[in-house]
C-alpha cells in the first residue's frame, strides 16, 4: 500500500524568499499527524504546496497516494478545511449549497444519487442540519467553519487535511469537531491536522511534525515523532525554536539539543 502522502526535501520560495527547506516527512495511511508550530512558520504554505494550489515548488517532491502532486487527479480521495474562509461573493448561497459545492469535480459535475442525504448528514454531524435553508453568510464565522467541516466529511475522503478546523469555534463544537475525527481515525481515514496547538485533539494525534526557524534560519522540520507528555512541553518546541532544536529523547519526551 502507498503512502497517504510524502514529502522528500520539500523547498519552498515565494517572491525569491525562501519560506520552507529541505521539509521531509511521511504520512501513513490510516496516522493522525499533527503540524505544529509558531505563526509563519509556514503550515499552511506547506499545506497548499501539498493539495497542489503552490506550484511549483522551488524543489523536492511531493506525493499523494503514490502520485506526484502535479499528476494527481484523484481529488475526490482528498478533503481539505481551509484556514481562511473565502466570501460567498455577490450571489447568496445557501448552507446546503455551499456542502453540496464539495461533492463536484471537474468529473462530476452533476448531484449522483445519495448526495442530497449526505449533505444533510455531514451537516447534522456539525450540529447545524437546522441551518441547511440559511444563507452561508448569515452564519457566523464559527458556524461558517463548522459548514466547511460538513463539506469535508460529506465527501467521504481517505485523506483530510484539517487547517485550524476549531479557529473561531466554542468549546462545546470543538469537542464534537475532535470527536467526529477520532472516529474517522477509528475507520482508518487519514487526517492531517495543522494548528498552533493540540487542544481537544490531543488524545487524538498519533504523531506530531513541527515547523520552525532553528536560530532565525528558514522553517523546516524541527521535530517528527511521538506527543510529547506533558503537552505543556509542547510549547517550548516552537517558543523556543528561534535558538535551539528539539529532539526526542524518549518516547513523550521533548528536549532541546544541540544542533
Amino acid at each position: 500500500m502507498s503512502t497517504a502522502l510524502s514529502c522528500r526535501d520539500v523547498c519552498i520560495d515565494i517572491e525569491a524568499a525562501c519560506i520552507l527547506s529541505n521539509v521531509d516527512f511521511v504520512v501513513e495511511p490510516g496516522e493522525f499527524v499533527a503540524v505544529l508550530g509558531a505563526n509563519g512558520s509556514g503550515k499552511t504554505t506547506l499545506m497548499r504546496a501539498i493539495l497542489g494550489l503552490l506550484l511549483p515548488i522551488t524543489s523536492g517532491q511531493i506525493d499523494v497516494f503514490g502520485t506526484p502532486i502535479a499528476r494527481f487527479r484523484a481529488w475526490g480521495r482528498l478533503a481539505y478545511v481551509p484556514q481562511r474562509l473565502h466570501s460567498a461573493g455577490a450571489v447568496p448561497v445557501s448552507v446546503h449549497e455551499v456542502v453540496g459545492a464539495g461533492l463536484i469535480s471537474p468529473r462530476q459535475r452533476l448531484p449522483r444519487r445519495g448526495d442530497r442525504q449526505r449533505v444533510v448528514d455531514a451537516l447534522a454531524q456539525v450540529g447545524l442540519a437546522d441551518r441547511r435553508r440559511d444563507r452561508f453568510d448569515a452564519l457566523s464565522g464559527g458556524q461558517q467553519r463548522r459548514v466547511m467541516i460538513a463539506a469535508a466529511l460529506a465527501k467521504d475522503a481517505d485523506l483530510y487535511v484539517l487547517d485550524e478546523p476549531t479557529a473561531g469555534v466554542d468549546a462545546e463544537s470543538q469537542q464534537r469537531i475532535s470527536e467526529i475525527f477520532g472516529s474517522m481515525r477509528e475507520r482508518g481515514r487519514t487526517v492531517v491536522l495543522v494548528t498552533h496547538e493540540l487542544g481537544p485533539f490531543a488524545a487524538l494525534a498519533s504523531r506530531i511534525v513541527v515547523l520552525g526557524s532553528p536560530r532565525g534560519e528558514t522553517s523546516t522540520v524541527l521535530y517528527d515523532g511521538p506527543p510529547p507528555a506533558p503537552d505543556h512541553l509542547l510549547e517550548r518546541v516552537w517558543h523556543h525554536s528561534e535558538d535551539v532544536v528539539m529532539r526526542a529523547t524518549e518516547p513523550g519526551v521533548l528536549e532541546p539539543g544541540a544542533g
